[in-house]
């Protein structure tokens, strides 16, 4: 399935959205755009105005908040280097994330209780790293040594609790996205000494806190692909076919879906979880799962997806995800749309290197 980038251009972000400027920190506003299912879909996919949406939401996040988030400017760390040949970036996200190690924690590192932090900077470093150059840079391995001087004795991290599922709700999540990232880190990162005594502290965490749903079992099975000790290869079928089953006729899914068996957790106000509307958040990460896991890009139910992710875009160049529990102005839009572009790339819709090797 081929497409086309689009080059059309949004009247409400002309002001610094011309098709030859990049988008700079100092080009951003300094309010968040609101994120509503009401915006119209975009006539056409255009990965450029994709690129732009997440440069310039991760740019005035970084502005308004001044700090790295797991939910907008660290997946977009992740995902940017797959629209680099679109669009060239200002690197400020970048320079934003290395500032944590070269600025703030240069005299005095954070601490247990902080212990999220370098988490997220170096799951946002070593993505990026990955994503553009293939090798890891110096400071993302600091980064990653510092998150091993934070790690609590039971093998977890301090991670937020804002009941925003399925990111921001409990440690698992934290634990899994530690894995995953050093499972991705090149240069044989897992084999350090830091990193081995880390990740056996990590299995047994996993080992006392079974996973809780369908999401958690995901990220398990994602991260267990290049860490041993997470989850077997029976487990991994296992999920994979538990996420390809709840695949909704439009060919995408929903995040809540991932969430149903999870005791206790039901959408604010006490209304249930919406479970039949397909989202970028669910439909990134089944995508990108199931490749990693050996689906081929070929496969309809993968082209299906492929498919929703071009016809959903909106017209701010974003994907819409209802965040599942509490709406939280559904900031897990800003990762739903990363995953697309990952997904996209992993199913050879984006040039460039994928985190998946299958053909």
């Amino acid at each position: 399935m081929k497409r086309f980038t689009s080059i059309f251009l949004l009247f409400s972000i002309s002001a610094f959205c011309l098709a030859d400027e990049i988008v700079t920190f100092d080009s951003v506003p300094e309010e968040l755009e609101s994120i509503s299912p009401d915006e119209p879909l975009a006539s056409s996919y255009s990965a450029e105005n994709a690129a732009r949406y997440l440069d310039r939401t991760s740019l005035t996040w970084q502005k308004k908040k001044k700090c790295a988030t797991c939910h907008t400017n660290m997946p977009y760390m992740m995902a940017r280097p797959a629209l680099s040949t679109v669009l060239k970036d200002s690197g400020e996200v970048r320079s934003f994330f290395e500032d944590y190690r070269k600025v703030r924690w240069a005299k005095k590192g954070p601490t247990e209780k902080q212990g999220f932090w370098p988490i997220v900077v170096g799951t946002g470093l070593t993505f990026n790293d990955v994503g553009a150059a293939g090798e890891l840079s110096d400071v993302a391995r600091e980064v990653l040594d510092i998150m091993w001087t934070v790690q609590r004795e039971d093998g977890g991290w301090r991670w937020p609790h804002c009941d925003y599922a399925p990111m921001e709700i409990d440690d698992h999540f934290g634990v899994t996205l530690a894995a995953l990232t050093v499972g991705v880190a090149p240069d044989g990162y897992s084999e350090t000494p830091a990193a081995k005594a880390g990740l056996e502290k990590l299995r047994t965490y996993l080992k006392n806190n079974p996973p809780k749903s369908l999401h958690h079992r995901a990220m398990l099975a994602w991260s267990s692909i290049r860490i041993t000790g997470i989850a077997t290869p029976e487990e991994r079928k296992k999920t994979l076919s538990e996420l390809l089953e709840l695949q909704l006729p439009d060919g995408g899914w929903s995040t809540s879906g991932f969430l149903t068996d999870w005791k206790g957790l039901e959408r604010e106000n006490g209304e249930a979880l919406e479970t039949k509307t397909s989202d970028a958040y669910g439909t990134g990460l089944v995508l990108i799962i199931a490749r990693e896991l050996g689906v081929t890009a070929d496969d309809p139910r993968l082209q299906k997806g492929v498919h929703w992710i071009l016809s959903n875009q909106r017209e701010s160049g974003k994907w819409f995800t209802r965040s599942p529990v509490n709406d939280a102005r559904n900031l897990i839009s800003n990762t739903g749309s990363a995953y697309a572009i990952l997904a996209l790339q992993a199913c050879g819709e984006l040039p460039g290197w994928s985190l998946s090797k299958s053909e």
